[in-house]
């Protein structure tokens, strides 16, 4: 899937911070609206930031008994592309069809900025669920300007009819034990970690108790049909054969910025989700990249690892791996 070029919709996605109000800025925003949105003078990319001391080596940040070699590589990586970096990160992956995860600080904390949508969604089709009742018509209008446009607006007013107990109520039935919803209408500084907001991807594209194949579906259509010029971050470098269902976040908070991205990937039997979270960007652009960079590494990785499994792997292993698939 192409997405326009970088700096058409990075502009349009600063323009839009400008606005009061506007439906790409998280709530938040408005009510400790940074100095300015403008990228600080000088502000370094990730291309081009001096390496600094490099990072404790983490040759486990990616895991799978199945392809240990593969995952040793995108460990090495992605401790690469953290090497230098001025943003603090937060990385969940997993294809658990092929058993392979990832973790690096997963348990850190961080601000959801608009990725709480999901949850705000999620929420919303659960409490329904609960009350045995359908998404209403102007239901279905909120949720989808929340999640496709990442309207605020419509965040707020979903928030706040949905109400604290029945969101906690949804965190506490998909075990997010670690979020902690942020307080009235800051929603935005809900805390969130890579390990909730995994759990939360893989609830959307697995059976389970929480979410039924009807809730799912529907927040998974929303989610892949985000407007183009916001289908940027855990989508980079992702087969074109996949579909991706994704939902982005960016907060200046309140001068450093904020940058998350989340997403499902899907094709026929197969699918992975990714989680990327970030603090301490200097501005928008660079926490985007950062996330991208990533991204693209383990998007490629993950579409070796699918490679390798399809090109004959010997008969007992193969046998392994279609009773997982199919017989689970």
């Amino acid at each position: 899937m192409r997405r326009p070029g970088r700096w058409p919709w990075y502009a349009l996605a600063v323009s839009a911070l400008l606005i009061s109000g506007s439906a790409a800025a998280p709530a938040p925003v408005r009510a400790q609206a940074p100095a300015s949105t403008e990228a600080p003078a000088g502000t370094p990319s990730p291309a081009s930031t001096p390496p600094a001391a490099p990072p404790a080596a983490v040759p486990g940040i990616c895991t799978s008994p199945d392809q240990p070699a593969l995952a040793a590589v995108l460990s090495r990586r992605i401790a690469s592309a953290l090497r230098g970096t001025e943003a603090t990160v937060g990385i969940a992956v997993e294809d658990s069809d092929e058993d392979f995860r990832c973790r690096y600080h997963q348990w850190r904390e961080f601000h959801s900025a608009s990725v709480i949508k999901v949850i705000t969604l999620s929420a919303l089709l659960y409490q329904l669920q609960q009350e045995h009742e359908s998404l209403s018509s102007y239901q279905d209008a909120l949720a989808t300007s929340m999640i496709t446009e990442s309207d605020n607006d419509a965040q707020d007013e979903l928030w706040n009819e949905i109400g604290m107990p029945a969101l906690q109520a949804f965190l506490n039935a998909a075990r997010m034990d670690h979020t902690v919803l942020g307080t009235d209408d800051f929603w935005g500084l809900t805390d969130v970690n890579a390990h909730d907001e995994l759990r939360l991807l893989r609830l959307l594209i697995t059976h389970n108790t929480v979410l039924d194949g009807t809730s799912r579906r529907y927040a998974l259509n929303l989610m892949a049909d985000v407007i183009s010029w916001q289908r940027w971050g855990v989508s980079a470098g992702a087969p074109a054969d996949m579909t991706v269902h994704l939902k982005n976040g960016w907060l200046p908070d309140p001068d450093l910025w904020d940058i998350n991205s989340i997403g499902d990937f899907t094709h026929h039997d197969l699918d992975y989700s990714i989680a990327i979270l970030t603090s301490n960007d200097p501005d928008m652009i660079y926490g985007v990249d950062t996330v991208e960079a990533i991204a693209r590494l383990i998007n490629k990785t993950l579409a070796e690892g699918d490679a390798q499994a399809a090109a004959a792997p010997e008969p007992f292993q193969h046998l392994l791996y279609m009773q997982r698939r199919f017989l689970d």
